[in-house]
């Protein structure tokens, strides 16, 4: 049981690197944005090659950010400069990323078994078996993540990115390129996004071109429970809630999971999950109306 639990939140944790990216679209932005369904999966093909290829796995890691950087900064493009709607822009750029991680991967699938990932070189630093170790790294993530988050939007910078998700108009006239903020902020999230891919990969063993599917469901799923169970008083309190979401999240799905829920069936009750939380306001509203 103890396994089970630190197993859930370890990978709760690992997970919150994607809620951390979709929420910086879809909380600070405003912007309904695709691309990390191919993004996720891109971080885990360029971490998984690079490991088999004999790098540093810390480093892969590293590499894989910059590779989601640079797909959110195509979606950015595509949205700013084409004037091609976000969503779109995003579908376009998840759909080719299908192919570029195939190119990748060389194939559908790497598999990373026997390799050095970052959790056994930490387990062995540290004389620790995996499970733990992945733990620490879970931990060490999230908390630096959003340490790193709350600096970076309290500068000037991060100040007109969130004013570009609220206001465009306002920050427009004030002499921000908000097209410019809107591509940080697409490629800030993507970064996240393939950096939580990679770390996945790793703990998983393998990295497959269909891991993708339904993860933007998932950092919706972990955003709106953290947003419902732990509130959105300030800033550092909704990234703090995402992270949480996401670890309830997980403990909710294994949850389910143990009480016998077919494992085909999780996608369809991640989707209801969200529809149930997205509708929860309007529901308490109509409610209190009575």
């Amino acid at each position: 049981m103890l396994d089970l639990v630190v197993g859930t939140i370890t990978q709760g944790l690992l997970w919150s690197l994607l809620a951390v990216g979709v929420f910086i679209t879809f909380r600070v932005l405003d912007v309904a944005d695709l691309t990390v369904e191919g993004s996720f999966p891109m971080g885990a093909a360029i971490s998984a090659i690079l490991i088999t290829s004999g790098m540093n796995p810390v480093l892969s890691i590293v590499v894989a950010g910059i590779g989601g950087m640079i797909a959110g900064a195509v979606t950015g493009w595509i949205h700013t400069k084409l004037k091609i709607p976000a969503l779109l822009a995003g579908i376009l750029t998840m759909i080719a990323l299908y192919s570029v991680n195939l190119h990748i991967m060389g194939k559908a699938n790497v598999s990373l078994l026997r390799m050095d990932t970052v959790y056994t070189m930490l387990g062995s630093l540290l004389g620790t078996v995996n499970m733990w170790s992945a733990a620490i790294v879970g931990v060490l993530v999230a908390a630096v993540v959003c340490l790193l988050l709350f600096w970076f939007f309290g500068t000037e910078i991060g100040t007109a990115l969130r004013a570009t998700g609220v206001n465009p108009q306002m920050i427009r006239a004030q002499g921000v390129n908000t097209d410019t903020m809107i591509v940080l902020g697409l490629l800030i999230s993507n970064a996240f996004v393939a950096v939580s891919g990679a770390l996945i990969g790793q703990a998983q063993g393998f990295a497959d071109v269909g891991m993708g599917i339904g993860t933007i469901v998932i950092g919706l799923a972990s955003v709106i429970i953290g947003e419902v169970v732990f509130g959105t008083k300030s800033f550092v309190r909704s990234l703090i809630a995402v992270v949480l979401g996401s670890i309830v999240y997980r403990i909710v799905i294994a949850a389910v999971l143990y009480m016998g829920m077919p494992p085909n069936d999780l996608k369809l009750f991640t989707a209801i999950l969200v529809a149930i939380a997205l509708s929860l306001p309007t529901l308490k509203a109509k409610w209190l109306a009575r």
